[in-house]
């Protein structure tokens, strides 16, 4: 999970709130630990636990990298072309066939097809092979200790020194900078609500056994929301001219008003009615690629915020399902990194919250640009264009 910065309402937590627990981040870095071991043994975490976090030190790399935050500036075509590779959907459907019993087991309890497990198990770890080399117990105490944003890493703690405690997972285990462990970067309070063992060996292993990843990964998405038996994307073809304004993922119509308004399928035959309601996303602008989104896409984003990302997720286990690649069209010419802070700057200017000057273009900056469009008289379909950056 890659986490958006969040503003704090707060540098220092009630007592009231965590029981021993006085400060919630910053000043010194042994007695701030002292305080997170008080509210670890009140949980009930045991000695195993309590040394592990005595031991753990402070990470400046995890510091750095949280710091150093910025992907997504590739546009989605970029994108998913790098992470939909050859390797991943042939890797990807061998493991489909491999564990069948398996994805048979998750979709039966929890609903959740095989290639939308596969999916977030390629591009997170590409089958386990890259599961992180941070350790991840001082990774998330470094993190909750600065002041940046601790909300987001604290709430993980003892969820994680609850399971080193167990010995569910070892003191020194490693995984991603951001506190995410195993084949489908799961975070502890997940592990530990969510962990299934699929394997039916008494063990929750989400780094060495792919069937208790399986289980585990569905049980996760199920708890996001994720409706059984529903579409998640579906791929289609928008005529020159429309209501350029009711597009969005959030707004969601019937299709059979997507089809009156021209909308088919890529090969130009018409929508299939499935008595569901859906949102047109056009990520890179009305003559780009184009997606119908359904409810359950929105679990994508509650795996991952950017919509860069779980648009090239939804796509991947689209095309582990049988899919086509998709069509990229011909977008109009996009922003390169500096225009996009310039239009972001002229919109903070004008009044829009765009989150951080950064040149990516996010949800806020998005529904900005939407707005923008709409007064200027242009088609609204949140694409960023040199035209729209002139205008303003």
């Amino acid at each position: 999970m890659r986490l958006r910065s969040q503003a704090l309402a707060a540098l220092f937590l009630c007592a009231t709130a965590l029981p021993a627990v006085a400060q919630e981040c910053g000043g010194d870095f042994e007695t701030w630990k002292q305080g997170v071991a008080a509210e670890a043994k009140a949980a009930g975490v045991g000695p195993v636990g309590l040394d592990a976090l005595e031991d753990a030190n402070f990470d400046e790399r995890a510091l750095a990298r949280d710091r150093a935050q910025g992907v997504f500036t590739q546009t989605f075509v970029q994108f998913s072309n790098r992470m939909i590779s050859a390797y991943r959907l042939k890797q990807g459907a061998a493991n489909m066939k491999k564990y069948a019993d398996v994805f048979a087991r998750a979709d039966q309890q929890f609903g959740v097809q095989a290639p939308v497990i596969t999916a977030f198990w390629a591009l997170e770890t590409d089958f386990g092979a890259v599961q992180g080399d941070f350790h991840t117990l001082s990774a998330l105490v470094t993190l909750s200790h600065d002041c940046r944003r601790p909300q987001l890493f604290r709430q993980q703690l003892v969820p994680l020194l609850e399971l080193i405690d167990r010995g569910v997972l070892p003191a020194d285990v490693t995984g991603a900078w951001a506190g995410e462990i195993g084949q489908t970067q799961i975070l502890p309070s997940d592990y530990l609500a969510r962990g299934v063992d699929g394997d039916g060996d008494g063990k929750i292993d989400l780094r060495g056994s792919a069937p208790d990843v399986i289980m585990t990964t569905a049980n996760k998405v199920l708890s996001r929301g994720w409706k059984r038996d529903e579409p998640w994307i579906q791929e289609v073809r928008v005529p020159d001219e429309m209501p350029w304004d009711q597009t969005g993922r959030t707004n969601k119509l019937p299709l059979t008003q997507w089809a009156q308004w021209g909308i088919t399928n890529p090969d130009g035959s018409p929508l299939v009615d499935k008595g569901l309601k859906a949102g047109l996303a056009l990520p890179m602008g009305r003559k780009g690629p184009a997606f119908l989104t359904y409810d359950n896409f929105d679990v994508y984003l509650e795996w991952n915020q950017s919509f860069t990302y779980a648009l090239t997720a939804a796509n991947l286990a689209a095309r582990l399902a049988g899919a086509p690649p998709l069509d990229p069209r011909n977008p109009e010419p996009g922003l390169d990194n500096d225009q996009m802070k310039a239009l972001q700057t002229k919109l903070e200017a004008r009044g829009y919250d765009v989150g951080t000057v950064d040149g990516i273009l996010g949800t806020n900056t998005r529904e900005a640009i939407r707005k923008e469009q709409m007064r200027l008289g242009l088609p609204v379909d949140g694409w960023p264009t040199p035209e729209l950056l002139a205008k303003l």
